[in-house]
């Protein structure tokens, strides 16, 4: 008797649970997890206990690939996390190369910042950065190796396979490239409209920069060209493929977002006090100076209420060859030239001050 009623319990408990396991919101973090602007953000999302993180899946940006994950897979070691899958994708873009920048920098004038490109850290960068290196090569990291590894199965493949399995539950927050995302659009033209929407991050639109003073890397890409955006001109024909293809919705969270507001000494002083272990790791890692650029994607996802402007646009991205190669095009919504383009959500500011205390409370957990 005490046995079929401990049995009861449990199966009554099982039903307790589920219902709010359910509820949970299924994600994918699609990132170029590079130092920690890359790193930071997919810790806010992991640590919302509202959210069920099915995995994160990496290319090329930022940094190379096989750096960007090991640097993840050590994260969710020294976090805790080691039940997140990780799936290795792109190395590089499906169709521009680092040759093809230098090309159209000798063509057009220097491009000030090209992520896993850049051959040197040159006089106006302003943060402490990683010796360049080629895209084969991990360097040892304070925080050490991992002891994991990802999963046997390309960021397209896992992709594919969890919005098979959870149809109309996936969302993807997309923070760097797309290659990941368009490889799976176009491995099944099916992938798109099987997830439950995709947030992008990037496309600069409303930044004004005083050109009459200094600027370090990151203002200098929009000051002088407007329209682009790394997360795009990195690989032009995925961003095409991702924003002309058929979503249930898309938002685009603006470089302009956050402005005015960057992870400052004292904001991650306050994340990390509790000493926790996610505290600790963002500890290690974290610089101050960054833009939380996208930090303000993971929190615009996480809680809409967060954005204080927002519009609509028909936004594409320019493929053919020239001066403004990967700069984002804009129209009216409803008004683009009716080439698939698609119209988007565009998150233009969130609430600093409630950016900051997410900041604080997710990664001080």
């Amino acid at each position: 008797m005490r046995l079929k009623i401990v049995l009861a319990m449990a199966i009554a408990g099982l039903f307790l649970i589920c219902p709010a396991e359910a509820s949970r919101r299924k994600v994918i973090i699609d990132q170029d997890a590079f130092e920690g602007p890359g790193l930071q953000p997919m810790l806010m999302i992991i640590q919302n206990p509202d959210v069920d993180v099915l995995g994160i899946t990496i290319e090329s940006g930022d940094g190379w690939q096989k750096e960007e994950v090991s640097q993840t897979l050590r994260m969710l070691e020294l976090i805790g996390r080691t039940d997140i899958p990780v799936a290795a994708g792109a190395t590089y873009p499906l169709i521009n190369s680092q040759a093809t920048l230098t090309l159209r920098e000798k063509l057009y004038g220097a491009v000030p910042y090209k992520g896993a490109w850049m051959d040197e850290w040159p006089s106006y960068n302003t943060m402490q950065r990683r010796a360049a290196h080629g895209p084969d090569i991990v360097p040892p990291r304070p925080e050490g190796a991992p002891s994991i590894r990802p999963i046997d199965e390309s960021a397209a493949d896992f992709l594919l396979r969890k919005t098979r399995e959870l149809p109309g539950e996936v969302a993807i927050v997309a923070l760097g490239p797309l290659t990941n995302i368009a490889l799976a659009q176009r491995i099944d033209d099916g992938f798109a409209a099987r997830a439950k929407e995709v947030v992008l991050m990037g496309g600069g639109h409303l930044l004004g920069v005083d050109l009459d003073k200094p600027q370090d890397e990151f203002a200098m890409q929009l000051a002088y060209n407007p329209r682009q955006s790394f997360n795009f001109y990195w690989d032009p024909e995925a961003a095409h493929i991702v924003l002309t293809s058929p979503w249930r919705h898309v938002t685009l969270v603006t470089d302009d977002a956050p402005v005015p507001t960057s992870g400052t000494a004292e904001l991650i002083a306050r994340a990390t006090a509790s000493h926790r272990p996610v505290a600790r790791y963002v500890a290690q890692i974290a610089q101050a100076g960054f833009p939380l650029w996208d930090e303000s994607a993971a929190a615009a996802w996480l809680d809409p209420h967060i954005v204080t402007r927002r519009g609509t646009l028909a936004i594409d991205v320019q493929t053919e060859p020239g001066a403004h190669y990967g700069g984002v095009l804009t129209w009216p919504a409803g008004k683009g030239p009716g080439l698939g383009e698609r119209d988007v959500d565009v998150v233009y500011g969130v609430d600093v001050p409630m950016l900051n205390r997410m900041f604080v409370d997710l990664l001080g957990r």
